[in-house]
């Protein structure tokens, strides 16, 4: 029989519970890649380019390991998760440092949003969207098309486009997204499909998308 390379996943958790810091360590090693594409994600636009997110993901590793006894005391959260929402945190209060007055609409995009999820940046999504949707003889009007991609999804419900920003751009698991969201893990792939349904439907409204291809 082969070992497996990494720790058992509740091996992990047991070492965080009991106050390990190599165990955060670790943890951050791990989902350092997933970590990174959340924060570069989430990150509002004017801040992009400013802020490296590796700076971000070690403020967040300081704050992990300042905050590990709490996690320990609650663990209600499974490790990623517990580690994402402190990433989440540190974006937060970042934004409220680097744009002042401009913070309270920064964390619009990032932050909590009257219910017990982050709201995902519409322009983020619109971002991603027109990027990879777009070709090159495209690229002047990309702003453009940013914009108006960036209004229409700003019509969705926002946990519906909160479950496709987890799922589609974090790319986090069905059981992941369950959790973050604080909903059955069924609730969650059913607000995933309807989520995709309606974002087709508003792509498929928005000119100059044509997945990708230009017109006549």
């Amino acid at each position: 029989m082969i070992d497996s390379p990494e720790p058992e996943p509740d091996a992990l958790e047991s070492r965080l519970r009991s106050g390990d810091t190599g165990a955060l360590a670790e943890l951050l090693s791990r989902h350092r890649e997933r970590l990174w594409r959340i924060v570069h994600f989430r990150l509002a636009r004017q801040l992009q380019g400013r802020v490296d997110p590796d700076d971000v993901l070690q403020e967040a590793y300081l704050a992990a390991s300042q905050r590990l006894r709490h996690y320990r005391e609650d663990g209600s959260a499974s490790p990623f998760v517990w580690l994402r929402m402190i990433v989440q945190q540190t974006l937060v209060d970042l934004h409220r440092r680097h744009l002042g007055a401009q913070a309270r609409d920064a964390g619009r995009e990032i932050a909590i949003h009257h219910g017990p999820y982050a709201q995902a940046t519409s322009a983020s999504v619109a971002i991603q969207l027109a990027g990879h949707l777009t070709s090159p003889s495209q690229a002047a009007a990309r702003a453009e098309l940013v914009d108006i991609v960036e209004r229409a999804i700003e019509g969705m419900d926002p946990m519906d486009r909160e479950v496709l920003a987890l799922r589609h751009f974090e790319e986090l698991s069905n059981s992941e997204v369950a959790e973050v969201l604080g909903i059955q893990q069924k609730a969650a792939s059913i607000r995933y499909i309807r989520a995709v349904r309606r974002l087709k439907a508003i792509l498929a409204e928005v000119p100059g998308l044509c997945d990708g291809k230009d017109d006549g």
